[in-house]
């Protein structure tokens, strides 16, 4: 494995498991690994044998923590935007539509990209100290597609992705859990039995059901979405958005202007 990381696929017993590793980058996602999670997706769903499919991030200290900050380094404009989050609703959408139930194991951070991942799936487990968030406003100075945005309010409720992406704020495990978003959590030590033990009750159930429930749903959170290509364009085309992405990589606090 390179420093462009991993994202690796293990199938067994009707059970795909997919791992993201980077863990040196606490699995902040590289071009590559994004290329290699929509190609294990599109074998996925083609792979009638597979009932139930599980994410999870190696070494223990986050799930995914957003994409690598070196991949915007040579943005230009709010055009190189707008392709950047066309690309990451691509990768959604076809994680969306994996007819399958699929599930989430969060240790750690679950940041910015990582979240939109989460989010997707059907269910979340998660350790204790896992926290949530998208913390654009106090770092890069980005935005997120209206389709990711969606998504979020869709788990979370607007006022607390209004937290999320306003005041840079982190929900953590137990609040995650008491809002319906993560649907258990298990010490570190014990969350891959959880995961196990989910996994195996959803291979046990109907099939057609669960995939026909879960397309009904993807329905209804797709229907009717408003463009927002204006507001990306806008942010990645921004001056604060340079400076965010500079300041990342000096290691020092941004100076937004606003501009």
């Amino acid at each position: 494995m390179s420093n462009e990381g991993a994202v690796h696929l293990e199938i067994q017993g009707g059970i795909a498991s997919v791992t993201f590793d980077r863990p040196e980058a606490r699995n902040a996602m590289t071009w590559s690994m994004y290329q290699r999670l929509r190609a294990i997706c599109e074998q996925v769903r083609e792979d009638h044998a597979v009932r139930v499919v599980r994410f999870q991030g190696a070494g223990g200290e986050a799930f995914v923590a957003g994409t690598d900050i070196a991949q915007f380094q040579h943005f230009e404009g709010g055009k190189d935007g707008v392709e950047y989050e066309h690309r990451i609703d691509g990768t959604m959408q076809l994680l969306a539509a994996l007819p399958m139930p699929t599930v989430a194991v969060v240790q750690g951070w679950c940041i910015g990209g990582g979240l939109a991942i989460a989010s997707t799936c059907d269910f979340r487990i998660a350790t204790p100290t896992a926290k949530f968030g998208v913390p654009i406003a106090r770092t890069l100075g980005n935005c997120l597609s209206m389709g990711n945005v969606a998504a979020l309010v869709a788990n979370f409720g607007r006022p607390r992705v209004q937290r999320l992406l306003m005041l840079a704020d982190m929900i953590g495990a137990e609040e995650a859990r008491a809002c319906g978003y993560v649907l258990e959590i298990a010490e570190a030590d014990a969350i891959e039995a959880a995961a196990q033990k989910l996994c195996a009750k959803l291979a046990s159930l109907a099939p057609v059901t669960q995939q026909v429930s879960k397309e009904a749903l993807n329905r209804l959170l797709k229907h009717g979405l408003p463009d927002a290509e204006d507001l990306i364009r806008r942010t990645y085309g921004s001056e604060d958005f340079k400076e965010g992405v500079t300041a990342f990589v000096q290691k020092r606090s941004p100076a937004w202007k606003g501009k």
